[in-house]
């Protein structure tokens, strides 16, 4: 068996809650022996629900680490969780990437670009296998578009309570789907609804639509003779799966360069939020 464990500023979260069993429905799947055996948070009562570190561990079958130090040492792998909070995400992985254990960071990886570049420091220096997603990036929907020679026009919507935390879906989508170089965006706002568009260095536009009562979608066309609409549905199953491949193999799943490219976009996207119809420099 190989031991993971969460670390994380609440532990009593969606993803955490989540994780245990979707961890294990992907070992069932791949064959693997993988299990949340430890978890240790900066804040031991959860904001969301005053639930414990102490309580959330009896509920899952995993046991408190009291220090980084304790959890690091003991796992085998580690997930960096925080989902809602990436402003943490440079502290803890300045106190789990020093132990050289494969790690996972949560959505959203950093806070802006300067955050990430100072993460990927930290893995180089200490030679630290890492990677970081939003589940979106593996939606099953978007290897639809893997043979699209030529994307010409993209349109993506999301949804969710709100926009600085759910617009790293709308990013990790953009990225997976087209590999072109964006040169600048602008933010509209009407309503509950944002409304961004992306140039890209070949005048190619795409639209990221964030507004809380859209479904998750995409749109996307070569110009010429393919174009496909449809609902984004599944991802999380694969993601797990993908975590576990790379605690297995240790192999990135993606290129790296993509999550900076992620955070880049993300950063200019909520200084287009304050910027209404102004055009951000990517």
């Amino acid at each position: 068996m190989t031991k993971i464990g969460f670390v994380d500023y609440y532990i009593s979260e969606w993803h955490a809650n989540n994780y245990v069993k979707w961890l294990a429905e992907a070992n069932e799947r791949l064959g693997t022996d993988y299990k949340v055996c430890y978890a240790w948070a900066e804040l031991d009562k959860s904001p969301l629900d005053n639930v414990t570190t102490d309580e959330w561990c009896e509920k899952y079958g995993a046991e408190k680490c009291e220090t980084v130090k304790e959890i690091c040492e003991k796992s085998d792998v580690i997930l960096i969780l925080a989902p809602s909070n990436p402003e943490t995400h440079l502290r803890l992985a300045q106190a789990v990437l020093p132990y050289g254990k494969k790690t996972f960071i949560d959505k959203t990886f950093a806070p802006d670009f300067a955050t990430a570049e100072k993460i990927f420091s930290i893995a180089k220096e200490y030679n630290t296998p890492f990677f970081s997603t939003s589940a979106l990036r593996y939606a099953k929907e978007l290897d639809a578009y893997n043979d699209y020679d030529d994307i010409a026009s993209i349109i993506i919507t999301v949804p969710g309570s709100n926009f600085p935390e759910y617009s790293v879906h709308l990013v990790e989508m953009l990225v997976r789907v087209c590999t072109k170089k964006p040169v600048k965006l602008n933010v509209e706002k009407s309503g509950l609804t944002y409304d961004c568009t992306v140039i890209y260095e070949d005048e190619t536009r795409a639209k990221l639509i964030f507004s809380p009562h859209y479904p998750y979608s995409i749109y996307a066309d070569n110009g010429k003779d393919k174009g496909l609409q449809q609902p984004v549905a599944s991802a999380f199953p694969r993601l797990m799966e993908a975590i576990i491949n790379f605690f297995e193999t240790g192999t990135l799943p993606f290129d790296p360069q993509q999550t900076l490219d992620c955070m880049k976009i993300r950063e200019a996207l909520i200084i287009g939020s304050d910027k209404l119809g102004e055009w951000i420099d990517l």
